[in-house]
């Protein structure tokens, strides 16, 4: 099926060339370009992957589960056929599966059991900003499992990292830049009351955000019990046509994937609500109804 045109495409041709050439590469795409569903499909037909499966590192449960669905979605199958997943506790894979979206606590123990990653043609780091201990456990252990594999490559892929201090661990490997998509921005701060609890001072905040603007709210807090609280003084003071959507690590799997996927059109007369976070680049508005996510505050 046809797929729909997105910032990243333009850097795909370079991006395709530098793995040709070499064993690795690092991608800066800035947030909206669209790496993380486009690039693994893209080396799909790469000539160097012959049989080997696409193996892409994503921090979060999440964040695999949701790559791995858009991706079978573009290509028009189930999960589990060429494009499937594994986090703990869940695996969607196949004899067909040849991109693989895993978690990196799951690719540390591929690495375990396989240190030379048989039958693994590629290894894409996403996200690699963040910086976990074991994204970095992951590379250092890929590079040992090259070391041993000449022909397996490395693509490490992020938003906001120093490309070419990332290049240097690759062996000065090229860097690739793809830009975003850009969105106006205004910045409001409010005074902080020292007096009042943080879930109060950000329920006033989001309430007045709603009345004075469209659209949908994404709001950060430190953890699951401030989101829950807030969630709970917000439930009874949102206009009926608002979706409140908690998102936090002890939601099952169900809940989580349930908080992200886009909104039904639905009448205004339809007032079920959801509280949830946003773990992916993408997110639609849709008409009659409003969205509020709150996840806990990013890691820096």
């Amino acid at each position: 099926m046809p797929m729909p045109p997105l910032p990243i495409d333009a850097a795909l041709p370079a991006l395709a060339d530098a793995l040709a050439k070499g064993s690795s590469a690092v991608l800066v795409a800035q947030p909206g370009a669209g790496k993380t569903t486009r690039v693994p499909l893209a080396l799909l037909d790469a000539p160097w992957r012959n049989d080997g499966r696409i193996v892409v590192l994503e921090p979060r449960r999440l964040a695999a589960r949701a790559a791995a669905r858009q991706m079978a979605k573009l290509l028009g199958e189930d999960v589990g056929q060429t494009v499937g997943f594994r986090v703990r506790m869940e695996s969607k894979v196949s004899s067909k599966t040849r991109i693989e979206v895993v978690t990196e606590g799951v690719f540390t123990r591929m690495l375990q059991d396989d240190p030379e990653l048989s039958g693994v043609a590629a290894v894409l780091f996403d996200e690699f900003h963040e910086r976990s201990l074991d994204a970095d456990l992951g590379l250092a252990l890929a590079l040992d499992a090259r070391a041993l594999r000449p022909d397996l490559k490395l693509l490490v892929m992020s938003a906001t990292i120093d490309g070419a201090r990332v290049a240097k661990l690759l062996d000065n490997a090229p860097v690739i830049d793809s830009p975003g998509r850009t969105f106006p921005v205004d910045t409001i701060y409010a005074e902080p009351d020292p007096l009042e609890r943080l879930e109060d001072q950000v329920t006033k905040a989001v309430l007045k955000a709603m009345r004075e603007h469209e659209g949908s709210a994404l709001v950060f807090l430190p953890g699951q019990g401030e989101i829950i609280r807030t969630a709970e003084r917000l439930a009874t003071r949102l206009p009926p046509n608002t979706d409140l959507a908690p998102l936090y690590g002890q939601l099952t799997p169900a809940e989580q994937d349930a908080a992200i996927q886009p909104l039904p059109c639905r009448p205004p007369q339809d007032r079920a609500r959801h509280l949830h976070r946003r773990n992916l680049a993408d997110h639609r508005r849709r008409p009659h109804r409003r969205r509020f996510r709150l996840p806990p505050r990013p890691r820096l």
